[in-house]
């Protein structure tokens, strides 16, 4: 993984607002991503604005060097990665403002497109592009790959939906292509551009030829080349360059800012099923099917059936299918309101009806149903990707062909997986438009599986082109298909492309290598090589959809970063660079291990379920001493006497002058280290309460877990604590809880188990489950626990211990927020409602299910509720937020800015509520605002 080595960049040209990462665990941190190269950059640059990024256009020109934009990283094709200069356009440029009660959009090309959508689903609008990546994948990705995906096909892409865009032209010039006077801008400022473009289509419009074969290659999803179709279907020069640059890859131009015009959410939606005896039979379904106007028609061929039956909630109908060449289309209807999803619903049924179908077809509306079928076609990634051997790199391609040419290209793709020995290879994808994805597993570390992923490419292209098809349809050209754009588009089109390039980027600064090449191997050139490393993260694909969910993102690394990271390392043992390796090492202690919140949830965004948390536990676990690990062995033991001491302290110290208690912990924390002394500060409060005495009452009905953080951590603004405000709840409904004996020195075991502590933790979990098994009555009464974080805690601390003892699988644990909904909310009357209340879910009430919980009993309190759009994991984890308050003040920065805004429109918040103590700290101190648990709210508000 060699680097570049150049002329410097000039930071006097750069100017003081672009951030410079120079350091290796920087550059190679942002190296990776989904695709199968691997170019380390020689730096990363962030800069803040366009204008900065017109600075770095000209810093990199002066030292000869080139540039990549790199947002999102959710690439398949190579075209983010860059071994010279690697530009970040995720950091900044993340800003969304909705126009026109959402009819418009304008956004920053770093904003993910979920981010979009979440900011216009009260407008009942989202985005036309609709990647199935779409909780990763950046504005800027979408429309430098013109992305498209399950359902907007060619009309409801960026090329049709994208209304204006500000450009920053390789040479500095800044335009805004939405100005009236664009054009006159343009012909000032870059009058070659503008006259070479009107010329240029001049030139294309002589050959009828050259016309008709672009209008049929663009009649179809097609990213490869360049979009010559721009020239056809504009007469003046700023719309032609704003149509080039979408799905350019970053090789013209960089975007700054799109304005968008959205499509109406249709919210009404029923799910199918068509299962045929053959993959022939489905193919001759498809045009009939196309003609109802169905919302999407995903293929699975008869090895994506057989990988389906593998997954774990199969629905019944794929698990009974004895496969052979069967096939599936996983169908859709999408209306506006149940009325009309009946009718179109009702035309689609009589239609399926007259099929040859394997199983009855039925459409449902169910949403567990519908999340069941969906499950089965997005699990095929999972599956496949998830359980390739070590070493190897799960490659996702798409190809494009007329929809008649389907059944004749998938079976001809089919006998290639054979031919080649790519076994378990598997085809889905968007059978109404001609677009099908298939993923194969390769290595690339010796030259007989690299000669094959030749071979079988070359087949590929023959068998492509001789369908009339192309050879990408919506993941963008990239690098690996960059030395066949000729091969699909001729010489005289080709050259063409190549005039477009140098006439906007004359320099030749920007990607090279993408796009357009015309080295015939240079697809071959970069492969990335994949070293085995720790068992936890080995199957990670590298394609980010953890990232924007961390915690850690803007101050250290993500989930994606921490695990290639280890690759790295494992790269450089091997290579014996020992110098990296030491360096790598050094930085990925803090920026890799102590700042991580291991809140899981990267395992919830994981296509691969992979939790990084768990590597994480067991680096820190590797690294406690035997000191550190007895202390926290004896702590287990004495579990009650350490909270109530905690608690005490903290009492003592709410009542000391804050800089003194500050102080003394900054002496300890540079005597015994960061990760050791939690940080003191006055936004943490009071001790909490003592934990309740055991009782087994004949008819209790529930067993209250009191989370020991209600020991540690009094109640904000000295009021009732969650603990008391949830006995006080199940009494005023009449419901009668058992408190498990040894109650206040049990523990979910989160602490130890967060720190490596792990036979502390195996302690803790011994003696906690067996008192919980003995207070449930071996089960019978459900347990209730009052912080969402300790209640996962007892989740996984009881997953993991049923292989060991069975009998514990009877044990049922549920958080105070959905039991509260559901059995006791119905008893109480709320005698007083708020105008307003804040909420804060959680990383935990996510995990667990319990977010709708959380808001049921806001929306029960208050007249509206908000939950910033925003929201993410707040760092706090436990005590990490003392021990590093700068990940927490990072990771709430953003959901904070939103709920001072939403605070001063509504003239201030009722109360501002979450469902975790720990949580509501690190909120409360991020806001300035007083966080507290929703039950303590309902209690107050449902007193007689």
């Amino acid at each position: 993984m060699p680097t570049t080595i150049a002329e410097p960049l000039d930071p006097a040209l750069l100017g003081p607002d672009t951030e410079v990462h120079a350091r290796s665990i920087d550059r190679f941190a942002r190296a990776h991503d989904a695709s199968h190269y691997l170019l380390v950059p020689d730096a990363v640059l962030s800069p803040a604005d366009a204008e900065g990024v017109a600075r770095a256009f000209d810093a990199v020109r002066a030292a000869g060097r080139t540039l990549t934009f790199r947002s999102g990283g959710t690439s398949l094709s190579g075209q983010g990665v860059s071994g010279d200069i690697l530009v970040d356009t995720r950091s900044h440029f993340r800003d969304i403002h909705v126009e026109d009660d959402g009819a418009t959009v304008r956004v920053g090309p770093g904003a993910t497109v979920r981010q979009v959508n979440t900011r216009l689903a009260r407008y009942r609008r989202k985005l036309g592009p609709d990647p199935a990546s779409e909780i990763a994948c950046t504005i800027g990705g979408v429309i430098a790959n013109n992305s498209s995906g399950m359902a907007c096909g060619i009309t409801e892409n960026s090329y049709q939906t994208v209304e204006s865009l500000t450009l920053v032209l390789p040479s500095g010039t800044i335009l805004d292509t939405g100005r009236p006077d664009a054009n006159h801008i343009l012909r000032a400022a870059e009058p070659e551009i503008a006259d070479g473009l009107l010329a240029l289509r001049a030139r294309l419009l002589s050959s009828s030829a050259h016309v008709a074969f672009l209008r049929q290659q663009f009649s179809m999803k097609n990213t490869m080349g360049y979009g010559l179709n721009a020239l056809l279907d504009f007469d003046d020069p700023v719309r032609i360059l704003e149509h080039l640059v979408i799905g350019s890859e970053g090789t013209l131009a960089f975007v700054a800012e799109a304005r968008f015009r959205t499509i109406e959410v249709r919210p009404a939606i029923a799910t199918g099923l068509l299962v045929f005896e053959t993959l022939s039979a489905a193919m001759a379904a498809l045009p009939e099917l196309t003609r109802l106007g169905l919302a999407t028609i995903e293929l699975m061929d008869a090895a994506s059936l057989r990988v389906a039956q593998g997954l774990s909630d199969v629905p019944a109908a794929i698990a009974e299918i004895d496969v052979r060449g069967h096939a599936a289309l996983l169908v859709e209807v999408h209306a506006a309101d149940p009325g009309a999803l009946d009718a179109a619903a009702g035309a689609a049924q009589a239609h399926f009806d007259t099929l040859p179908l394997t199983i009855a077809p039925r459409l449902t509306t169910d949403a567990t149903e519908r999340a069941a079928l969906w499950h089965v076609r997005k699990g095929l990634y999972t599956a496949v990707a998830g359980a390739r051997p070590s070493g190897t790199t799960a490659l996702l391609e798409d190809i494009v062909v007329p929809v008649p040419r389907l059944l004749a290209t998938c079976e001809r793709l089919i006998e290639l997986f054979a031919a080649h020995g790519y076994e378990g290879s598997v085809i889905f994808g968007h059978a109404k438009d001609g677009n099908v994805h298939f993923l194969l597993n390769e290595r690339f570390d010796d030259p007989d599986s690299v000669a094959r992923y030749r071979r079988f490419t070359d087949d590929l292209v023959e068998l492509v082109l001789s369908q009339q098809g192309s050879l990408k349809a919506e993941h963008g050209t990239g690098r690996i298909m960059a030395p066949f754009v000729r091969r699909q588009y001729g010489d005289e089109l080709t050259d063409l492309m190549w005039e477009l390039k140098r006439l906007i980027d004359p320099a030749g600064i920007l990607n090279p290598g993408v796009v357009l090449s015309d080295d015939p191997d240079s697809y071959l050139h970069d492969l990335k090589r994949v070293p085995t490393v720790e068992h936890e993260v080995d199957r990670c694909v590298e394609c980010g959809y953890c990232e924007p969910t961390c915690p850690s993102k803007s101050i250290t690394l993500t989930p994606r970063q921490r695990i290639v990271l280890r690759r790295d390392m494992a790269w450089a043992e091997e290579q014996g660079d020992t110098e990296l390796l030491r360096e790598l090492r050094r930085d990925y202690d803090y920026d890799g291990v102590q700042t991580c919140a291991v809140d899981g949830m990267c395992g919830v965004a994981c296509p691969v379920d992979i939790n990084t948390g768990d590597l994480v536990r067991r680096l820190r676990a590797e690294q406690s001493n035997a000191v550190e690990g007895a202390v926290w062995g004896t702590a287990a033991k004495h579990w009650s006497t350490v909270t109530r001491a905690g608690g005490v302290a903290l009492t003592v110290a709410d009542a000391l002058p804050a800089p003194l208690v500050r102080g003394v912990t900054q002496l300890g924390r540079a005597v015994l280290g960061a990760d050791t002394v939690p940080l003191y500060d006055a936004g943490l409060p009071r001790g909490g309460s003592k934990p309740e005495r055991p009782t087994s009452p004949p008819e209790a009905e529930v067993v209250f877990f009191g989370a020991c953080i209600g020991t540690m951590f009094g109640a904000e603004d000295g009021g009732h604590g969650s603990r008391d405000a949830l006995h006080h709840l199940l009494d005023r409904a009449g419901i009668v809880a058992a408190i498990p004996e040894e109650n206040g020195g049990l523990c979910c075991g989160t602490p130890w188990k967060s720190k490596g502590h792990l036979d502390g933790y195996r302690l803790m979990s011994d003696r906690v489950l067996e008192s919980l098994w003995e207070a449930s009555r071996h089960g019978e009464l459900p347990v209730v626990c009052d912080a969402a974080s300790c209640t996962e805690g007892l989740d996984v601390m009881l997953a993991q211990s049923v292989a060991k003892n069975p009998r514990y699988a009877g044990l049922r644990i549920e958080d105070a927020t959905t039991f509260v909904a559901r059995e006791v909310l119905p008893r109480l009357t709320v005698s007083t409602r708020l105008p307003s209340v804040a909420v804060h879910p959680t990383c935990s009430t996510t995990a667990l299910g319990a977010t709708g919980a959380l808001t049921e009993i806001a929306a029960a309190v208050a007249d509206d509720v908000y939950v910033p759009e925003g929201w993410g994991c707040c760092a706090f984890a436990g005590d990490r937020g003392m021990l590093h308050p700068e990940l927490t003040a990072s990771a709430t920065a953003q959901e904070s800015a939103e709920v001072a805004a939403a605070d001063r429109e509504r003239g201030g918040f009722g109360a501002f509520v979450s469902a975790n103590r720990t949580c509501e700290i690190g909120m409360t101190r991020a806001t300035g605002r007083p966080y507290r648990h929703v039950i303590e709210v309902l209690e107050e508000l449902t007193r007689p």
